[in-house]
């Protein structure tokens, strides 16, 4: 599909049978690229300067990641988080039709974003960046309904040397027992019935301006960055109205973004 197309276009029949059947499609040439550079400026620029507030590799001792702040490459950001607030931008790409769109399309007419989740800028370093494994975003989040999008967008090449997603199709339907996870809630890999499902894993390659569409019940992952150059991802999660976050939770902490219908 042309480029302008992509621009003004929902999903086809085809691609919202594909978010049901795998948790998640992959729109191509969806931001405006005007758009999309200052985008990247800002990340380029706020990367630069640490502009908190900022979540740390070392903090989360993921494999790969400095075991402290205080060790060599202990500074490494691993996300610039409340990117609404950082820039107009954020803002106008959420307000985006063609992204609304989509999403609207999926979960209804009325949209929040959940500040408290997602709602940043992923930057995947070389060197000291780490392996995240497999997971469901709802295992630390908390709604009336599991069934939140979320729209990852390339502000540049995203390729298997360079840490991007992994995703196991249809996983966003499965019921599994809480054993099967670790006791951080990362789905096993020692577990001979988790290995034949993390076989069926296909990989998301992505172009500057791509969108990946995921539930937040997909099982995905992603490993470090193994290349010489920084990648930056922009990330937001959306719920329908009527699916409010549970009171006294993490999820109701931060005040919400309500989108225009």
């Amino acid at each position: 599909m042309p480029d302008t197309a992509q621009q003004t276009a929902a999903f086809s029949t085809g691609e919202q049978a594909g978010f049901s059947r795998d948790g998640y499609v992959i729109v191509r040439n969806l931001a405006p690229p005007a758009l999309m550079q200052r985008l990247l400026e800002v990340a380029e620029a706020q990367l630069a300067a640490q502009v908190p507030p900022l979540e740390y590799e070392a903090d989360l001792h993921y494999p790969g990641a400095p075991t402290s702040r205080e060790q060599a490459g202990g500074r490494t950001v691993r996300r610039l988080l409340r990117a609404q607030s950082r820039d107009w931008a954020f803002s106008e790409w959420l307000t985006h039709p063609p992204l609304l769109n989509r999403v609207r399309q999926l979960l209804g007419p009325a949209l929040i974003v959940p500040l408290a989740h997602h709602n940043c800028i992923m930057t995947k370093q070389p060197q000291f960046s780490s392996d995240t494994g497999w997971h469901q975003d709802t295992r630390y989040w908390n709604f009336t309904r599991p069934d939140l999008v979320n729209a990852w967008l390339a502000l540049g090449p995203e390729r298997e040397d360079n840490g991007c997603m992994r995703l196991i199709p249809g996983s966003h339907r499965l019921e599994l027992p809480r054993e099967r996870y670790d006791e951080q809630e990362f789905f096993r890999e020692d577990l001979e019935e988790n290995r034949t499902l993390i076989a069926q894993q296909q990989i998301a390659l992505l172009e500057p301006g791509d969108v990946l569409f995921f539930h937040a019940r997909t099982l995905h992952a992603a490993t470090r960055n193994y290349s010489d150059r920084t990648k930056y991802s922009v990330v937001f999660t959306f719920r329908a109205a009527d699916n409010p976050p549970k009171p006294g939770t993490r999820s109701a902490g931060v005040p919400e973004l309500l989108l225009p219908e």
